[in-house]
C-alpha cells in the first residue's frame, strides 16, 4: 500500500493539531506528514508541477493526484479511524460553500489559535512518518 502525504503548515498550531489527531486515528499509517515550508515539500510540488503559493491550504497527494481544502480535508477525515469518516457526508455540499467556510477559517488560524516560532519535531515513534 502507497501512502498519501498530507502537506501542512508547519508552524501553525491548528494545522499541527490537525496532524497530532490524523496520527491519533490512522493506525493503518496511511498517511506521511510534510511541513509545506519544508525543502522535501518545494521540491516535490515542483516536479509535480503543483502551484503551492496557497498555503493557507493542506494539500493531500493520494493515488497521484492533488487535493486540496475542503476536498482535502474530508478525503483525509473519510481515511481515518473512529467516527471521523462521518465527516464525509459533506462532501454533499457544493465545494465552493464548503471552500468558503475552509477559507474563513484558515484566513483567521493564526489569530484564534496562533503559530510556533518552528515546525513540529515528531516524536521517535512517528518520526518515520515525517518527510
Amino acid at each position: 500500500m502507497q501512502s498519501s502525504i498530507i502537506f501542512f503548515d508547519g508552524v501553525c498550531n491548528l494545522c499541527n493539531n490537525f496532524i497530532q489527531l490524523i496520527i491519533k486515528n490512522d493506525r493503518q499509517e496511511k498517511f506521511l506528514f510534510c511541513p509545506i515550508q519544508s525543502d522535501y515539500s518545494r521540491k516535490f510540488l515542483l516536479d509535480n508541477k503543483f502551484n503551492s503559493e496557497d498555503s493557507n491550504s493542506v494539500i493531500l497527494f493520494s493515488d497521484g493526484t492533488f487535493y486540496t481544502k475542503s476536498n482535502a480535508a474530508l478525503r483525509i477525515a473519510k481515511s481515518m479511524n473512529g467516527l471521523w469518516p462521518i465527516f464525509w457526508i459533506f462532501i454533499i455540499i457544493p465545494t465552493p460553500i464548503r471552500n468558503w467556510v475552509y477559507d474563513f477559517i484558515a484566513r483567521n488560524r493564526i489569530k484564534w489559535f496562533g503559530k510556533r516560532n518552528e515546525c513540529m519535531v515528531p516524536s521517535i515513534e512517528n518520526k518515520k512518518r515525517f518527510l
